[in-house]
């Protein structure tokens, strides 16, 4: 006897593309014979008829096989929270602009429900963060990130000083400091200057915003390394944000740590598309419309 497949479909409701591509899904997912599930908020706005509704909690993701995200990068950061801690698989579709982190296109919708109808991909792992933040001892924030934990300024500049792994590295008057993983490296990080890392290599990056200071260049650091954040008395506070979506108020003097969590965001790649030898090389192109015009390619003997 076959076991029940269960999806969870998400969508950015607020977009009516959105709303449509979900009823498509979940239309093309039950003709299969597919259990579906959305979420009681997202419900009545999609109005599908024979789904399960579920609260917008781990309970959603339960015995799922993935979770569906129809919108841009921010409505797949959003579904993380609830996928990550079971480990439940994100597949992106991209209505979205860039949307580094979906896996397929809106156009190509149809031919993506039916790679996961026919079990057609694989899944990999995403390297996330653990993010806390004490004065004195006292906890202020204990949380995690898949993109990037970012430190800014919330009146005058950001006095802060950065630390790796126990030693001071620099102190620097900036508009804010970001912590990113390799996947974070395409967002926030790449917007601030920093370097576009492949999301197979393991490393974290440190990047100042706008900072005062002869040695502000982006680093990359071990995995294994530990990124702290002093800031500094004189500095009016500061605001620390994971992912753009979760914000913590910090006092001055307020220490900020961030290091390699142990579970990390699975997100689906279906075959065909990422199967290409250069994945993440054809993505860069793509995303950012890359002039490549003239390329030759490897010549055979």
């Amino acid at each position: 006897m076959t076991a029940e497949r269960t999806m969870l479909v998400t969508a950015h409701t607020g977009r009516g593309a959105a709303v449509d591509s979900a009823r498509l899904v979940i239309g093309q997912l039950l003709d299969a014979g597919l259990t579906v599930r959305v979420l009681r908020a997202e419900a009545e706005s999609i109005a599908c008829a024979g789904v399960d509704v579920m609260p917008a909690s781990e309970a959603a993701v339960q015995d799922a096989e993935m979770m569906i995200v129809l919108g841009g990068d921010g409505s797949l950061l959003r579904a993380a929270e609830i996928a990550r801690p079971a480990g439940v698989p994100l597949l992106g579709v991209n209505l979205g602009h860039v949307g580094f982190l979906a896996e397929a296109e809106v156009e190509d919708l149809a031919d993506a429900v039916d790679s996961v109808v026919r079990g057609r991909y694989d899944v990999e792992e995403r390297m996330t963060v653990e993010v806390t933040a004490r004065l004195n001892g006292q906890l202020l924030a204990d949380t995690w990130a898949l993109n990037e934990a970012t430190v800014e300024k919330r009146e005058r500049m950001l006095e802060v000083v950065a630390e790796i792994d126990g030693r001071p590295l620099s102190r620097w008057g900036c508009d804010g400091v970001i912590c990113a993983t390799p996947t974070g490296s395409t967002a926030y990080a790449f917007s601030a200057g920093g370097p576009v890392v492949w999301p197979e290599v393991e490393a974290m990056l440190l990047v100042p915003i706008s900072a005062h200071a002869l040695f502000a260049r982006p680093l990359v650091v071990s995995p294994r390394s530990t990124l702290a954040l002093e800031i500094q008395p004189a500095t009016a506070g500061a605001v620390l944000w994971c992912d753009g979506r979760r914000r913590f108020d910090l006092p001055a003097g307020a220490r900020v740590e961030v290091r390699r969590a142990e579970l990390p965001v699975r997100l689906a790649r279906l075959h065909g598309v990422e199967d290409t030898g250069a994945p993440f090389t054809d993505r860069l192109v793509a995303k950012f419309d890359l002039p490549v015009q003239g390329w030759r390619g490897r010549t055979r003997p």
